[in-house]
């Protein structure tokens, strides 16, 4: 076994082998924010009278027929069922805390840290301009990052050359912040983060098998060209703001 290997497998190691020295957030440093805000950028609102388009109720269904879909028909999403779809991934139900205020979501995460960020490739969404779009999940809206007519052969070639995922409807990107998982739990915040990123795609199984789509995670892709596409390079090195592509998934009609 490499020492490289075994290097990594100290992800894995419970919380007592790896909490190293306080934390920042025991030392008194200031809590980083709940979203990574990208400046003054066109917002849209998205809708929230979302219960209309839920096709299967069924749990048992949706659990049992869940499997990894890598074809698509060309029929686009509505904005509705994108809606639904990043509210059921990383949707904000309520604000608490008091010292320390947090994001109660859709999802599970250590110490509601949250140290994820969602972007959307949208190909095929009606009502939306195909391009990247980043999620603001205390508003729940999306602010757009960019427009490419090369979108989907750049996010093929990002993702090893999977084409059906930069020609999927919708390309869902999810990166980490690390620091605002670092804040709270120092040396153990990586393997939370990539936990994090589990509940977050299992999200999005379950609620696209609900309104009829597939989904297909992608684990597979270049860092530096995938980080590329959604303008991140330009922050590597910087401490406290780097940010990072982390896991991917694709969407469709199937």
């Amino acid at each position: 076994m490499s020492q490289e290997t075994m290097k990594n497998r100290t992800l894995l190691y419970a919380y007592g082998e790896t909490r190293g020295p306080q934390s920042d957030q025991a030392l008194g440093y200031p809590q980083p924010p709940f979203t990574a805000k990208k400046g003054e950028r066109e917002k849209i609102s998205l809708p929230t009278d979302l219960q209309g388009v839920i096709t299967c109720n069924d749990f048992y269904q949706l659990v049992t027929g869940r499997k990894s879909s890598r074809l698509y028909e060309e029929d686009p999403l509505c904005l509705k069922e994108l809606s639904y779809l990043l509210w059921m991934t990383q949707g904000v139900k309520e604000m608490a805390g008091v010292a320390h205020r947090v994001t109660l979501r859709n999802v599970p995460s250590a110490g509601a840290r949250h140290a994820l960020e969602t972007y959307v490739f949208v190909n095929r969404v009606e009502e939306l301009e195909a391009g990247c779009y980043h999620y603001l999940p205390e508003e729940h809206g999306l602010e757009r990052i960019s427009q490419d007519p090369q979108q989907i052969a750049k996010l093929s070639a990002a993702y090893c050359g999977q084409t059906f995922f930069g020609g999927s409807a919708v390309a869902f990107v999810w990166t980490a912040v690390p620091y605002r998982m670092e804040w709270r739990y120092g040396t153990m915040a990586e393997k939370l983060i990539l936990l994090d990123a589990g509940h977050v795609c299992q999200n999005l199984y379950l609620a696209a098998g609900s309104i009829g789509c597939g989904v297909c995670a992608i684990g597979a892709y270049e860092q530096d060209k995938a980080d590329e596409l959604l303008g991140l390079l330009e922050t590597r090195g910087q401490e406290r703001e780097e940010e990072m592509v982390v896991y991917a998934a694709s969407v469709g009609r199937k």
